[in-house]
Parts: structure tokens; sequence; C-alpha cells
């Protein structure tokens, strides 16, 4: 029997975490208290403070933003689908937990991020995710008839933009997470797989 291939390593070294930033370290802190652990993607961007710090802050503009329809679970569903479209193993992984999570759906993630079009989502969802492709893959093709159709979905300007802004924010962090080759933490695969005993 042969050994398995090694696991690429990051090819930026992470920063000493006692050695960053107050701001940044705190912040960084704070998730680690939440989540049981320090996701790879916090402490890779954290070589880069100013970056980090423009990074974390539009996603959280994006993610966070309340005024929108979208629900946390299909955020999520956008990440997840258009990172494997972009064949970044990170996110997929990464965001593929948040979204059973959040959907509290054990299979939903492995669906949308092999083929959207068979996963359990609703007509909705499916609208949504089409334009998210186009937008991950072709974004110079899209016209009007992709907004009528996703006001027939009951999604509004706002929302529209809010799918598209989604899709290249994380268009970007796919592709640095590749030119880093940024490994998933191992907890994140089993998360939302398997019910919470009680």
């Amino acid at each position: 029997m042969t050994n398995p291939t090694p696991l690429p390593q990051p090819r930026y070294p992470q920063p000493d975490l006692n050695t960053l930033p107050e701001d940044i370290r705190t912040k960084i802190l704070e998730v680690q208290e939440k989540s049981g652990f320090v996701p790879n993607v916090f402490l890779a961007f954290a070589r880069r403070p100013a970056e980090w710090r423009a990074f974390f802050a539009y996603h959280d503009a994006l993610m966070l933003r309340t005024e929108s329809s979208l629900t946390k679970g299909e955020r999520e569903m956008i990440i997840t689908t258009t990172s494997a479209a972009n064949s970044c193993l990170y996110c997929v992984v990464a965001h593929g937990a948040i979204l059973r999570i959040y959907e509290k759906k054990p299979l939903v993630a492995d669906q949308v991020a092999v083929n959207y079009r068979k996963a359990d989502i609703t007509p909705r969802q499916r609208a949504m995710l089409d334009f998210a492709m186009k937008v991950c893959l072709h974004s110079a093709t899209v016209e009007d008839a992709d907004f009528d159709a996703l006001h027939a979905h009951g999604f509004d300007d706002e929302d529209i933009w809010d799918i598209a802004g989604i899709t290249a924010f994380f268009g970007l962090s796919n592709r640095m997470a590749n030119v880093t080759s940024m490994m998933p933490n191992p907890e994140f695969y089993l998360l939302g797989r398997v019910p919470k005993a009680k």
C-alpha cells in the first residue's frame, strides 16, 4: 500500500496571533471563542493588516446586511455554489459547513456544490443561483432579462445587487485561497452533518 500524498502546505506562513495588531487579534479571538477554532482565512489574510481590515469590512457589509430579503442560508448557498465553480476547496468546505447549519439540511451543501439544479432547494433559490452562476462565469452577458427572471421570484434590485456582490466578493476570496494554497480546517468537514447529541 502506498502512502497518501501529503496535503499541500500554505504558500505563505501564517502570522503569530500574538504579533498582530490589537484590533485584528481581538476579532480573531472572538471568532475562536464562538466557533471553537480559528478558521484559516482569518490568519492567512492577517499577514497584511490593511487588507485584512478591508476584506472583513466588505465581508461583513455584504453578509450581515439586514435590509436584504436573502436569508443567511441563501447567502451561503451562493458562496458554496460559486466557490465550487471556481474550484475553491477552502470556501466550498467552510461555507458548505455554515450552509448546513443555517439550513438545517445535512445534504444541501454537497448538492449545491456538485449540481445546484438537482439540489433540494426552492424555485426561488434556484433562480438566485442561476443568476449567481452567470455573474460568476459570464458576467459580461448579464442583461435585463436576468433581472426580470429574478423579479418574478420576488427579488428586488437591491437583492440582485446582493447576489452579484456576494458572488464577486467570494470570487476574490476563491482566487486568493487557491493561490495561497489555503486548506480548510478539519473542523469544518463534520459541522452540520450529524445532529448534536441532546
